[in-house]
C-alpha cells in the first residue's frame, strides 16, 4: 500500500523571516553567480535549464514551479522543459547544453563518484574556464536552495517571473 502526502498550503516554517541575514546572504550569492555567469558569455536560458535540471534531481517542487515559469519567460519552449528530464534520449539539446546538464547532475549527485573526469572534459570542450565555474556555481546556488525549499516545505505555485522589458 502506497501512502501519499496531502499538498501543503503553507509552508513548514519561514526560513527568510527567522534568519534574514542568510536569507540575505544566498540571495547575494545567487546574484553574484549570475553576474558570474553573464560576465562569462553563459546564456541564461543555459542557467535555467542548469536550475529545472538540478531540481528535478532533488525533488524540488517549489524550484520546479519557480524556473520552468522563468524558462518559458525567456522563451524556452514546453518540449524541451517537458523533457529535460531524458535529455539524454532526444535531440532537442545542444552540445553545450548536454555538456552543462552533466556537469549539473553530476554536482547535484557528487556523491554518485563525485564529477568524473569524463564529465569535465566535455565540459571543458564547449565552455572555458571561466564559464565552466558560472556553470558549477549556478548548479550550488541551485542545490542549496533545493535544499533551502524542501526543507521548509516551501509551497509552489504563487510565484510569477518578471516580465521580460
Amino acid at each position: 500500500m502506497t501512502t501519499t502526502t496531502p499538498a501543503r498550503t503553507t509552508a513548514r516554517l519561514d526560513l527568510k523571516g527567522l534568519a534574514p541575514e542568510v536569507s540575505a546572504a544566498m540571495g547575494e550569492l545567487h546574484r553574484a553567480a549570475v553576474r558570474a555567469a553573464r560576465a562569462a558569455g553563459v546564456e541564461p536560458e543555459l542557467l535555467e535549464l542548469v536550475r529545472i535540471r538540478a531540481s528535478q534531481l532533488n525533488g524540488c517542487a517549489f524550484c520546479l514551479d519557480m524556473h520552468t515559469k522563468d524558462a518559458r519567460a525567456q522563451g524556452e519552449t514546453e518540449q524541451r522543459i517537458h523533457t529535460l528530464a531524458a535529455w539524454r534520449e532526444t535531440p532537442f539539446f545542444t552540445e553545450r547544453e548536454r555538456a552543462a546538464l552533466a556537469l549539473t547532475e553530476a554536482v547535484t549527485s557528487i556523491q554518485d563518484g563525485h564529477v568524473p573526469d569524463e564529465v569535465y572534459a566535455a565540459v571543458r570542450e564547449v565552455f572555458d574556464e571561466p564559464q565552466v565555474a558560472a556553470v558549477i556555481w549556478a548548479a550550488v546556488v541551485i542545490n542549496a536552495y533545493n535544499r533551502t525549499a524542501i526543507s521548509a516545505r516551501m509551497v509552489p505555485g504563487a510565484y510569477q517571473p518578471t516580465p521580460r522589458t
